[in-house]
């Protein structure tokens, strides 16, 4: 359920009092005139994408307090501040003067809008883990006006703005559909045992072929998306270890929160709902059986997936919440190696960026989807988290003499690798995987599946050398790449070659 009105908040940290020198400071500017009235919706939008058509990027930094003030009280008054130090994402461990940093900013705000730091402050403020992250409610101008002059604070955004509708990410092709189709024969070959069956386009990238030497065994896949449907057997523990796709196991966790309240803690289970999380898995590691079903890139790989998202867009608080802590859950991880995440928003989200740059420091090998959108409107370019430096960013071309990406994908230069997984003049042509419930299959399609089949890539090269770490088996990929030593301005390193991978 995604809501734009949200009242209340929860906190569970005890109260520190801070020293003179740590105590966040403001600028002594006397504020003479203040604009009562927010923007109303429309104006705010328009803005945005005034911004985004003229520079192709948005951030929250770059508005007037007004406009920011008025995102935040169409947003269920969500202030989500990022502090520290610039670059301070996470600490495992707060230091002093990091927790003083804190509560000088909660000082501040319990100030200008009236309330009291410990009686109120259940009711007033959520924190994260890891990340050096708070979520405030904030209704005051005079409070942001306040919070952009002072010192060790990141970034201030509304995280709980969601009523941008911005069409390259709003009508993806990649999003909610639990439907089966009906797969024509020509685009899947058959392999033993028993006609399991194998996506036309992974022979594009020789992926059977390096199937001889590597399969994913003894590499976990973290996955977050919209979890995994609970009606498909073979994505759950019931036939996920079946046939030759052996000694392995599947988890499915949940982080994300149905719920009108912000402050609410009831998460939602680990089940899609929506269908784009099952269609990755299976893109992933669904088992080679005996069933007569499509097969996952990693098929002996162990899979974590994550329902930390209610679709593919990340335009809610409880969807940006939920991933970033899916990143920090899975970065802890020691047997994870590899995150795929074919999810995605217009401009870059703090908490979101946070997480990443931790399970980034951790070691973890992050595939992101470039985006995908309707042919109409993917003149926008990477989206996030794929634009940042710490994640892998994937795009779909088809199959095609020429590098042409496919009818939906986004393209550009923050692309690191492509995968086929779109017939040249026939868009209909994308590769099946499993369908929501048992029996079925699908096609799906975008830069989501694309993403997907890399991270099973890196789990058959991972598996091969189980003592490389992340950079050495990125710099093994590109080195597989199509267009390598040289990079693409819009495709990257270009297609992978899986056998060459893995050799």
């Amino acid at each position: 359920m995604k809501t734009n009105y949200i009242k209340l908040l929860v906190v569970l940290f005890v109260f520190a009092s801070c020293t003179k020198d740590d105590t966040v400071t403001v600028e002594d500017q006397s504020i003479t005139v203040l604009q009562k009235d927010p923007l109303k919706v429309s104006e705010i939008n328009s803005r945005i994408e005034a911004t985004l058509s003229e520079t192709n990027t948005f951030n929250w930094k770059d508005v007037d307090d007004h406009m920011l003030w008025s995102a935040l009280v169409h947003g269920n008054n969500i202030l989500t501040i990022g502090y520290g130090k610039e670059n301070e994402s996470f600490s495992e461990q707060r230091s002093e003067r990091l927790v003083n940093t804190k509560e000088g900013i909660l000082q501040m705000i319990g100030t200008t809008e009236n309330f009291d730091l410990i009686k109120d402050r259940s009711k007033n403020v959520v924190e994260h883990e890891i990340i050096n992250v708070i979520d405030v409610k904030v209704e005051n101008i005079e409070t942001v006006i306040a919070l952009r002059k002072a010192n060790n604070i990141r970034y201030i955004e509304p995280n709980g703005y969601n009523q941008f509708t911005l069409q390259p990410t709003q009508r993806s092709s990649s999003g909610c559909n639990k439907s089966s189709e009906s797969i024509n024969s020509s685009h899947y070959r058959t392999v033993s045992p028993n006609n399991a069956q194998v996506a036309w386009n992974f022979y594009e990238h020789n992926i059977p072929q390096a199937w001889r030497t590597s399969t994913g065994a003894g590499i976990t896949i973290g996955l977050i998306d919209t979890g995994v449907s609970q009606s498909q057997s073979l994505l759950n523990s019931s036939g996920f270890n079946d046939g030759v796709s052996n000694g392995r196991r599947v988890e499915k966790k949940g982080t994300f929160i149905d719920s009108p309240w912000w402050w609410s803690n009831n998460y939602d289970g680990p089940h899609d709902k929506c269908g784009h999380g099952t269609e990755m898995a299976s893109t992933i590691a669904a088992p080679r059986n005996n069933d007569g079903m499509p097969v996952g890139v990693a098929y002996n790989s162990n899979l974590v997936a994550y329902r930390a998202t209610e679709d593919v867009l990340l335009n809610d608080y409880h969807e940006r919440k939920g991933v970033s802590q899916a990143l920090t859950e899975l970065a802890n991880r020691s047997d994870v190696k590899i995150i795929s995440m074919s999810i995605g928003w217009t401009w870059s989200i703090g908490n979101i960026k946070d997480a990443v740059r931790y399970a980034h420091s951790r070691g973890k090998l992050i595939f992101a989807a470039g985006g995908t959108s309707t042919n109409f409107t993917n003149w926008y370019g990477v989206t996030f988290p794929a634009t940042m430096n710490e994640t892998v960013a994937v795009t779909g071309v088809d199959d095609g003499a020429n590098y042409d990406r496919c009818d939906i994908c986004h393209s550009g230069s923050k692309i690191d690798f492509t995968i086929i997984m779109e017939g040249d003049n026939d868009t209909s042509k994308h590769p099946p995987v499993l369908g929501f419930n048992n029996g079925q299959r699908k096609y799906t399609g975008g830069s989501s599946v694309a993403t997907a089949t890399t991270a099973g890539i890196a789990a058959l090269v991972w598996s091969k050398h189980p003592n490389w770490n992340k950079d050495q088996v990125l710099n093994k990929l590109k080195q597989s790449a199509d267009l390598y030593p040289n990079r693409s301005g819009q495709f990257g390193y270009g297609n992978i070659d899986a056998l060459k991978a893995v050799q």
